[in-house]
C-alpha cells in the first residue's frame, strides 16, 4: 500500500511540474503583458484589480499582498502614466479612493487579454481531450 501511495505521490509531482512548466515557462504571459504595458507585473496587477470598480488605498494595499508605502509607491506610477486617478472618498474623507482612467481601463483589458488567451500546447487538444482535461481540472478545483 504505502508503494502505491509513493508512486501516486511521483506521479502527482511529474504532472504538477509539467503543469508548471506549461503555465509557467513555455508562454511566458508575464513577460509578455511587462512588455505590452510596458509596466512592471505588479503594477499591472494593480489595473487588473481595479477593473471591476475603484478601490481604496487600503483594500488596494489587501489585494496586492503589499504594504502601504509600496502601494503608495504603484499608485503614484500609475497615475503619473495617466492609468488611475486619486480621489478623496465620498463618505470617509480620510481615504483615497482609486480609479482606472480610460486609458488605465484599456491597459487592464490588455492584460486579461493576453493573461487568458490559452496555450497553443492547450489548443492543440481535440475537442474529446480539452472535454476530459475541463471534467479533470473541475475534479481538482472541487477537492480543494
Amino acid at each position: 500500500m504505502r508503494h502505491s501511495n509513493n508512486a501516486a505521490g511521483d506521479t502527482a509531482a511529474r504532472v504538477w511540474a509539467a503543469l508548471a512548466d506549461l503555465v509557467l515557462r513555455q508562454e511566458n504571459r508575464r513577460a509578455e503583458v511587462e512588455e505590452a504595458l510596458g509596466l512592471s507585473f505588479l503594477r499591472t496587477r494593480a489595473l487588473r484589480r481595479l477593473l471591476p470598480g475603484p478601490l481604496t488605498m487600503r483594500d488596494l494595499t489587501d489585494r496586492l499582498n503589499t504594504d502601504k508605502p509600496y502601494t503608495t509607491l504603484i499608485v503614484d506610477e500609475l497615475e503619473r502614466r495617466g492609468l488611475v486617478e486619486r480621489t478623496v472618498h465620498p463618505t470617509d474623507r480620510r481615504s483615497k479612493l482609486v480609479t482606472l482612467t480610460p486609458a488605465g481601463t484599456a491597459a487592464a483589458e490588455q492584460a486579461e487579454a493576453i493573461l487568458s488567451r490559452p496555450p497553443t500546447a492547450l489548443l492543440a487538444l481535440d475537442q474529446d481531450e480539452l472535454a476530459d482535461l475541463e471534467r479533470l481540472v473541475a475534479k481538482l478545483r472541487g477537492a480543494g
